[in-house]
């Protein structure tokens, strides 16, 4: 088998394309497989000019190795072959979105969003870093097995064919403004509705909204938000843009509420309820059952303790007037008597009373 720079042995073809053949090789040094590209002049370009060609794309692979991202495909190595650089890559398990779109077809505006939100992040971060894309096209996207959403094809600027502008220098193609059409042109293609939020996106990505162009992060988080299920909002606003739909609150439906439910009955105002009523609502369908009614116990306890509390000041009245002045046993029941007991008493007319014999 071919041995590549004396350690990456080539095992099959992953890819193949004008600006050259990605491989599935086996890394001698660490025992892993990568992806290596290799380099390929493309068709109409002057012998002369070939040299210029692989020193460019060599310096941008080796700039692309300095990136950190998870949406940016890790370069390993850059080695040089019979004069061509060859560049390692980590090997990303899955198919790329053309491939996925070939498949199974459009993508679903969301999966779509999320995807775009990706591509963009891995967009942002490359050219950050001096690497523009110049062009994503639908085979440069890898839709991982893990979820991740990788770019690749960094450097292979869809204008190499044509000859002179491959020895531009770097600034060639980088404008982010063409960048972010490129990938507008990349969802019109992979998603399978442009009349919800995503299609108001598109739009401002295509430099067709109403809005005039987007900014790259405004782009990223309207993205993520329709990726999350949201809509597009306005700068400085709330709501929709441009499909009418109204924002959701708590997993209702844009724009309808629970289906059935009357006009209007999204905004009408919650019913009022007392302190004692439950605050849960039956479950639709459910059969009416009791109500809930908080526990008397604190009205019961207060009376406990205000008969208690009378009783007892009852008792205490009663002992202190037992043993007060003018108690005796004459009086029944410890009640005292307020008529003179010798001679001398008067009546109850006031007449003295005479005693009888």
């Amino acid at each position: 088998m071919t041995v590549i720079a004396g350690r990456y042995r080539l095992l099959d073809v992953l890819a193949e394309g004008a600006t050259g053949t990605v491989w599935r090789a086996l890394d001698g040094a660490s025992g892993h497989e990568v992806a290596l590209k290799e380099s390929r002049v493309p068709p109409g370009l002057p012998a002369d000019e070939a040299p210029a060609l692989h020193a460019r794309r060599e310096r941008g692979a080796r700039a692309l190795a300095r990136v950190s991202h998870p949406s940016v495909v890790r370069v390993l190595d850059v080695v040089a072959e019979d004069g061509r650089p060859w560049v390692a890559t980590e090997l990303v398990r899955g198919l790329t979105l053309a491939e996925t779109l070939e498949a199974g077809g459009p993508l679903p505006a969301r999966e779509a969003a999320r995807v775009g939100a990706d591509v963009l992040a891995g967009l942002r971060a490359a050219r950050e870093a001096g690497v523009p894309h110049r062009g994503v096209e639908p085979e440069d996207v890898l839709l991982g097995n893990d979820g991740r959403v990788v770019v690749t094809g960094f450097g292979d600027a869809p204008e190499e064919a044509a000859g002179p502008k491959e020895s531009a220098g770097p600034k060639d193609g980088a404008d982010p403004a063409a960048e972010l059409r490129s990938l507008g042109r990349l969802l019109e293609a992979a998603a399978d509705d442009r009349s919800g939020p995503l299609g108001a996106v598109i739009d401002a990505l295509l430099g067709e909204g109403p809005e005039g162009p987007v900014t790259a992060d405004r782009a990223e988080r309207e993205l993520r938000r329709v990726a999350g299920g949201g809509t597009r909002t306005p700068p400085g606003g709330t709501g929709a843009v441009g499909d009418g739909a109204r924002k959701d609150r708590g997993g209702a439906r844009a724009g309808g509420g629970a289906p059935g439910a009357t006009p209007g009955a999204a905004n009408a105002p919650a019913p009022h309820r007392s302190a004692g009523e439950d605050d849960a609502a039956p479950a639709p369908g459910a059969p009416p059952g009791r109500k809930h009614k908080a526990p008397r116990r604190v009205p019961v306890l207060v009376a406990g303790v205000v008969g208690a509390l009378l009783i007892a000041g009852a008792l205490v009245y009663h002992a202190v007037r037992d043993d007060g002045p003018g108690a005796g046993p004459g009086a029944p029941g410890g009640v005292t008597s307020t008529v003179p007991a010798g001679s001398g008493a008067t009546g109850a007319d006031g007449v003295p009373a005479t005693p009888r014999s």
